[in-house]
Parts: C-alpha cells; structure tokens; sequence
C-alpha cells in the first residue's frame, strides 16, 4: 500500500492502484468478478456517473468507497503517547496509534484496538478531536481524545518503541504523517471545554 502514504498502518487495500480520469481518485485494479469469477469491464452504469467494475456475465458492480482509519491522542496528564513505526510507510518515524477500521466495530473500539496492538495499553477514548478527509488516498481518518492511566505501554508488533512527550517537545520533524499533525495541533489549541472535533480536508 505504498501510494496511500497517509494511512497510519498498511494492512489494508493491497491492491495495485492508478489514476482515472473518468472517475475522482484511484481506482483497485480487479480482473475478475468476485461473485462468480468472471471478466469485468470498467466503465459507466448505467444511471450511474462514474466508471464502476462490471461483471460481463452476472453484471454485478464493484463499488469503491473510502476506508476509515481510526486512532487516539493518548494523554497521560500533559504528555502524549507516541509510536514509533515498525512498518513501512514511514518506518522510523512517530505516530499516533491508529490504523483502519475493521468490520463489525465501532470507530471508538477500533481506536482502542489499535492503540492496544501497536503501544500494549488500553486507553480510555472520549469524545472525536479531528476527522481529516484524505482525498487523495481515499480515506477518512477519525481521532479521538484519550487517556491513559500509567506508563505501562511498550511496543506492540506495528512498533518499534513507544515514549510521552510534553505537548511543547513534539518531534515534528519526525511526525510521519499530516494528518497526525493535524490531530496533535487539535490536542494543543482545543480548549480544554471545546469538546467539538476540528473537520481538515488533504486534497
């Protein structure tokens, strides 16, 4: 998953991808049909307005729509947690806990989870702090306050260490992705009474 280099994880959406002009985004590449194994064609539906996947036999359509990432800014008083990444994109570089969602969970348990895999510790998730539409990936990503009650953290399999930081040191040459950014800027500026999410867009 190389080109969907904001996404804070790479476990999902594996397939090769490339440009449309008929269609906003990328489009997955697919050859067969995954209801009955058949050719499929790309192009327009019709009653449709844009290039869809379509099986030449069954005529079932493939529709394409954005994967929803979730995550924390996990505080232990004025300090957060961060990840540093295990796994490419942006091996080597600090993150927040989050990763894509999974079916059959809330968005609020998925960024549990995921704090859970990549830093060993449950956090308490209270309300949504950013949610950043990332066009070019075709994703949404959702972060939550949280907090944590102690620094019996560590490093999860996706990690490579885990450490707090004082709002004010943050390593933000080292961040690696924006849309982290965008949700640790939210955990500064947000009054601590603003329990309103911040809405970002990353064309």
């Amino acid at each position: 998953m190389a080109e969907l280099v904001d996404a804070p994880d790479s476990k999902s959406g594996g397939a090769t991808r490339e440009s449309s002009s008929l269609s906003p985004g990328r489009k997955i590449i697919m050859k067969y049909c995954n209801q009955c194994g058949n050719d499929l064609e790309f192009k327009i539906p019709k009653g449709d307005n844009r290039d869809r996947y379509i099986c030449s036999v069954c005529g079932y359509i493939q529709y394409e729509n954005p994967k929803i990432v979730v995550g924390t800014v996990p505080m232990l008083g004025d300090q957060v947690m961060l990840c540093l990444r295990g796994i490419e994109p942006r091996i080597n570089f600090w993150t927040l806990p989050a990763g894509f969602l999974e079916n059959g969970e809330s968005m609020a348990d998925g960024a549990k989870r995921e704090c859970e895999e990549e830093a060993l510790i449950t956090p308490n998730v209270q309300s949504m702090i950013a949610v950043v539409d990332v066009v070019h990936a075709d994703q949404v990503h959702v972060f939550y306050r949280a907090t944590i009650n102690d620094e019996n953290f560590g490093a999860g399999e996706e990690s490579l260490d885990v450490k707090l930081y004082r709002l004010d040191e943050v390593p933000w040459d080292l961040i690696a992705f924006e849309t982290v950014e965008i949700a640790l800027k939210a955990q500064i500026e947000k009054e601590a009474n603003d329990e309103s999410p911040i809405y970002h867009t990353i064309q």
